[in-house]
């Protein structure tokens, strides 16, 4: 189906059993059909972030299938903390977070991706989706060296030059 809808692989990066996948840019609903397409294709799964709100019967069935985790973003509950404790009580986890936090413009990504990887002592994997290329592949495999001040932009710097669905909404094009 992939191939089908004429997207294509590109650079996938070592295989790590357990990693925090950073997926930008995040623009459109679609990032998450064409990413879990290509995943799945690998024969590889990821869990991802949800809010709550889409976890309504039926959509809750088929979230939580395909590996939705629901997150009550206003909640008084630690999802960094969370999110960390899943990754350590398992031999394998991959965990698929957008760092911008919503489809619209944002100037600041949030960081939670990247304090789970350092809670859970995993490396993250640098995820893109480009819709002019019709590509997804992995940029590297970041290790997060605990200074997010030095860390994030360097992130965010392998995302330049990417082109997400909706131009517009991503602050990292075209830079």
């Amino acid at each position: 189906m992939f191939r089908i809808a004429g997207w294509r692989k590109g650079p996938m990066g070592e295989y790590v059993p357990k990693c925090v996948i950073c997926v930008a840019p995040h623009t459109s609903n679609w990032d998450l059909v064409i990413g879990k397409l290509l995943y799945t294709s690998l024969g590889r799964k990821a869990y991802f972030l949800i809010k709550k709100e889409w976890f309504f019967f039926p959509l809750n069935l088929f979230f939580k299938w395909i590996g939705g985790i629901p997150i009550d973003r206003g909640g008084n509950a630690s999802v960094t903390d969370r999110m960390a404790k899943e990754l350590s009580g398992h031999a394998t986890f991959h965990l698929a977070v957008t760092p911008e936090g919503t489809r619209k413009m944002t100037q600041e990504w949030k960081r939670g991706f990247y304090y789970i990887a350092i809670k859970a002592n995993v490396p993250i994997l640098l995820a893109y989706i480009d819709y002019l290329k019709k590509e997804v592949g992995v940029k590297t495999l970041f290790y997060p060296t605990g200074n997010a001040e030095a860390d994030i932009p360097a992130i965010r710097a392998y995302y330049r030059g990417v082109t997400p669905r909706h131009p517009g909404n991503f602050a990292d094009h075209g830079r």
